[in-house]
Parts: structure tokens; C-alpha cells; sequence
């Protein structure tokens, strides 16, 4: 096809601000379009549906994207229509709305990959201009839930402010922390160093200063990096809906906090696993009307989504008043499919028999379907969550229903570290990993299966040590004491075993560059006060390299030797 005169480079900047209004455009309309179901006599819902979609015929026409200003077109008769009261609104003409909406978001996908192809519009068009005459339409189905989540995420690439520039400015910051790290030393020296004079002061002022100033600039950065999560909260009521209908279900999705904020990044990552908890909840969670007024529970069931700031985290929880898990079947899936020995499932407690959901490829579900089963894509719920150092955990009662709490940081470029020595060596530790530190001795330390662990009040603890798995050389005084780094990597608790501690400081994320690029166990560098460069420890990276080991975690986080 030959290429479209707007994707020309002097269009570069108009057809990037289009994709962006026509996504906030978008944005508003996933919610307004099925709120109608519900509120059908709400003219001011009505009209600012039809506003919306006359906005995007208009600036489609003016880029000549014909196919999306023919749709659009269609869809604004129709819309018309309503708000004049000429037609009524009737369940089924929802489906067709949201069958013409589908079409526009493919077709704005097309403009950001620059690649625009033909569709068919016209069984869609048809539709629209019978519901336009006052014909009314059967119910139709539209687009999978799955390919509208994709095509979300093809089309969510930018923000109001260019995200290249906040990247150098953060970037900026950085190194304007270091600095100040860097002055804040040196003041320290000087004054411990020499009496107490005029240059004393004036130098204690300006690190003071700088100190202030980073902190500002810095807070500024962040903010302007932030997106609320209503921009993935968005998506779902449509996708619970599209769950219901599919299997003839009654479920109300309730969203709190859907102004909460986030960094652009985590909102990236987090995206998916939040389609699987919501899929899952909605699928495999909430029962058919005639089992919950079997059991006693209205037919329709509850699905809640909320978000909400705790410190320097974000926590997402996902609840459900279902049919909850049962652990014992768990396990008997466990044994099924290999995953766990007898020893082991009679070993294990509740919170570790929620876990083996996490294993790829578990699953309890009967019947095999685009959404069927806990198991399915819990594997993709765990490794984002890794990824991002962020922890999730599982409460459940059989018969009441289930929560997944997720607990997240709130940016990955600047964090909270933990810095502590490991032979001759120091190492910095993602705080947002960090659960407690514990004072350990050698007497401490039991073996189950063969491996380190120490008791921890209700719970057996793995232990991981640095000096093995990154091969740093352990010092020779070997202590009898030594500290343990509690850490919780998302479904997983584990200690790291330290020498000693050495403080808690604001760390830069620093890339390693090429050369070092791929060092297992390794997240990044960042550089002390006093021009010291220390290692970021990557704690998914290093459960992953001791679980390769033969470390059976699951087993052992569990035992009660």
C-alpha cells in the first residue's frame, strides 16, 4: 500500500499530537460507552459520548484517515439520533456501539505503527445505520477482551510530555544527587577536619542548599513522570463485562483509587499482571448466579479493584467475593503434575500451596478457555512483579472468595537502598525489597533438603549467600555472628546472608554499560558519598540464579523441620 502523505517527516508532529488526543479521547470513552448500559436516560452522558466521537471524525478527516472518519461518521448518526430522542436505547445496541468502537481503536493502532490497511466496515457500518433508522440489531459479539488489552497497550506509547527529554532530565537529577552526595562528604570532612570557620559555614550552607534544591528538582522530575493508574484501572470494566457475557455471569466491578499515581514505567510493567488477576477473578473466581444463591450469596458477584499510596509504594489489591482456593486441591494438582513430592505437600503450609499457582502452566481449571484457571499466565503475574522488586500475596477462605495484594515501588530510577558488606565487598539492596533485617548466629541455622535456612517466629526461612552465588570472597575472620536481609520477591520470602550493615541511603540507578551489562545477579551500580562505586543487587535475578541451583523454595519456605 502505498504510504500515507501524513506519515511524510514534516507530519511527524501532527499525526504524534493526533494518536495522543485521540487516545485521551479514548480514554474517556471506554468508561462513558458502558456507563450508557446502566444510565440509558442520561442525556449529558449521552451528548458527551457524541462529542467525543464527532472530535475524532473531525481531526481523522483533517489527516485524511478515511476510514476511521467513515466509522466515526456512522457512529455520530447514531449517536445523534439519541440524544434527540428520535431512537431509544436497548441492550443489544450497546454491542454494536462497542463493535464500531473496537474498529476505531484498530484502526488508530494502524496510524501508530504507520501502517495503515484496509478493513472491512461494511457488516459494521450496516449495523450502525439500522440502528440509526430505529431497526433494532440481535445482540453480536465483539471484539475479544484480549485483542482490545492489546491493542491498549499498542496505542498507550507517549505522554503529553515527551518522554526522551523527562529521561535526560532524570538522568540530570542523577547526577545532581551524586553531587550532592559527593558535598554533603566532603562538609563532613572538612568539619571534623578543622575548627570551625567562616568557610566551615559557608560550605554546611551550600551543601544545605543543594540538598534542598535536589530534593525539589527532584520531586518535580518524578511528579512529571507520573501517570494515574485509572490509565490501566480504564480497561477493565469492559473486559469484566466482556468475561460475564461470555459466560453468563453476573458481575459488578467496583474501582477505588483510580487516581493514584505512578512512575510511566511501573505503569508499563504492571499493565499485564492486572489482566490476569482480573480475568482470573472474574472467570475462575466468581460463580454462575444459580451456585451463589445455592450457597446462600447474591447472584451477582463482586470483583474490586483499588489503589492506594503507603510510603514509597503503591498497593493494588484485587478482590473477589467467589468461590475462593482451595489449598488441598492445590496440592493434589501439585502432585498430579509432578510439581511437589508427598513429603512436601504434607509439609506445606496454606500460604505456600497459593504459591504453586504461580508455576507456569498450573492450572485447576475443568474446561480449557481464553480465560480459564488461577494458572493461567499466574507465571507472567509473578515475573513483571519480580521485575520490578515489587511483592504479591494471596489471602483466601474456600466459599468467601480471594485478594491479591500487590505492593509496588513507586519509581525505579531513584530508590531507598540498603548498603551492607559481604566479605571485602559492599553491595546496595532495593528497599522496597527489603521486609526486616534479623541478627543470626551460626547456631541459628538449620538444614531441610539439604539446605541453609533459620527459623523465623512462625516461619522457616531459605537462606541465600552472596559470597557463593556472586562469588565474592568471604572474609577471613569469619564471624560467628552475622546479619540476615529479610527479602520478598513476589511470592517468595528468602534471606540474604550480610556480614554486616553499613547504612540506608538514596541510590542512582547507574547501567552498567555494555561491557558489564550482563552480570547475573547484578541490577545496576550507583556511587557513594565519598566516590565509592558499589553494586545494585537484582533480588529476582538472584532468587532465579539460586532456584537454578536446585533450590526448591516453595518446599522449603514451607517446611517445619
Amino acid at each position: 500500500m502505498t504510504e500515507h502523505p501524513m506519515f511524510a517527516n514534516d507530519m511527524v508532529e501532527i499525526v504524534d499530537s493526533f494518536v495522543v488526543e485521540t487516545k485521551e479521547v479514548f480514554e474517556k470513552l471506554d468508561n462513558e460507552i458502558l456507563r450508557l448500559e446502566k444510565n440509558p436516560d442520561d442525556k449529558e452522558l449521552i451528548n458527551s459520548i457524541f462529542r467525543g466521537v464527532h472530535t475524532v471524525k473531525g481531526t481523522s478527516g483533517f489527516l485524511s484517515f478515511e476510514q476511521m472518519t467513515t466509522i466515526a461518521h456512522s457512529f455520530e448518526d447514531v449517536l445523534n439520533k439519541l440524544r434527540r430522542g428520535d431512537i431509544k436505547f436497548y441492550p443489544a445496541m450497546l454491542d454494536v456501539m462497542l463493535e464500531a468502537f473496537d474498529l476505531m481503536k484498530v484502526l488508530l493502532a494502524q496510524v501508530v505503527e504507520r501502517n495503515l490497511q484496509d478493513i472491512d466496515l461494511a457488516p459494521t457500518i450496516k449495523k450502525l445505520q439500522s440502528l440509526a433508522s430505529g431497526h433494532q440489531e440481535e445482540s453480536v459479539s465483539s471484539t475479544k477482551s484480549d485483542q482490545i488489552q492489546k491493542l491498549d497497550k499498542a496505542t498507550d506509547t507517549t505522554i503529553r510530555v515527551d518522554v526522551g527529554r523527562l529521561d535526560q532530565l532524570m538522568n540530570l537529577v542523577g547526577e545532581l544527587v551524586l553531587g550532592r552526595n559527593r558535598l554533603s562528604q566532603i562538609a563532613l570532612s572538612v568539619k571534623e577536619a578543622a575548627d570551625k570557620d567562616f568557610f566551615i559555614s559557608q560550605l554546611n550552607e551550600t551543601s544545605t542548599q543543594i540538598d534542598f534544591i535536589t530534593t525539589e528538582l527532584q520531586a518535580a522530575v518524578m511528579k512529571t513522570r507520573m501517570i494515574q493508574i485509572g490509565r490501566v484501572f480504564n480497561r477493565f470494566p469492559r473486559l469484566v463485562r466482556d468475561i460475564a457475557r461470555e459466560f453468563d455471569k453476573e458481575i459488578d466491578l467496583v474501582i477505588e483509587g483510580e487516581e493514584t499515581e505512578l512512575d510511566k514505567s511501573i505503569i508499563e510493567e504492571i499493565s499485564d499482571p492486572l489482566v490476569h488477576l482480573i480475568r482470573n477473578a472474574a472467570d475462575h473466581g466468581i460463580e454462575s448466579g444459580n451456585v451463589r444463591e445455592k450457597s446462600g450469596k447474591p447472584r451477582r458477584g463482586t470483583v474490586h479493584l483499588s489503589a492506594g499510596h503507603e510510603g514509597n509504594h503503591v498497593i493494588i489489591q484485587v478482590t473477589d467475593d467467589g468461590a475462593g482456593i482451595d489449598p488441598e486441591k492445590l496440592k493434589q494438582k501439585g502432585l498430579e503434575k509432578g510439581l511437589i513430592t508427598a513429603d512436601e505437600s504434607h509439609e506445606m503450609k496454606t500460604e505456600d500451596a497459593y504459591n504453586l499457582i504461580f508455576v507456569p502452566g498450573f492450572s485447576t481449571a475443568q474446561v480449557v478457555s481464553n480465560v480459564s484457571g488461577r494458572g493461567v499466565g499466574m507465571d507472567v503475574v509473578r515475573t513483571n512483579i519480580t521485575k520490578l522488586n515489587g511483592i504479591i500475596s494471596i489471602e483466601s477462605a474456600v466459599g468467601k472468595g480471594t485478594k491479591f495484594t500487590l505492593k509496588l515501588p513507586l519509581t525505579l530510577a531513584i530508590i531507598q537502598g540498603l548498603l551492607v558488606g559481604v566479605g571485602g565487598e559492599s553491595f546496595a539492596i532495593p528497599l522496597a525489597s527489603v521486609l526486616e533485617v534479623v541478627h543470626t548466629s551460626k547456631q541459628d541455622i538449620s538444614t531441610v533438603h539439604g539446605r541453609e535456612v533459620i527459623r523465623l517466629r512462625e516461619t522457616v526461612l531459605p537462606l541465600l549467600h552472596i559470597s557463593d552465588i556472586l562469588d565474592v570472597p568471604p572474609r577471613e575472620d569469619v564471624a560467628n555472628a552475622f546479619y540476615t536481609v529479610v527479602v520478598g520477591v513476589a511470592n517468595h520470602r528468602f534471606g540474604i546472608v550480610v556480614d554486616r550493615l553499613i547504612g540506608q541511603k538514596e541510590i542512582v540507578i547507574k547501567p552498567l554499560g555494555s561491557y558489564l551489562r550482563n552480570i547475573s545477579g547484578i541490577a545496576g551500580s550507583t556511587i557513594l558519598g565519598d566516590g565509592k562505586v558499589v553494586m545494585i543487587i537484582d533480588t529476582g535475578e538472584l532468587l532465579g540464579l539460586a532456584q537454578k541451583s536446585a533450590l526448591r523454595l516453595s518446599s522449603i519456605e514451607g517446611a517445619l523441620a
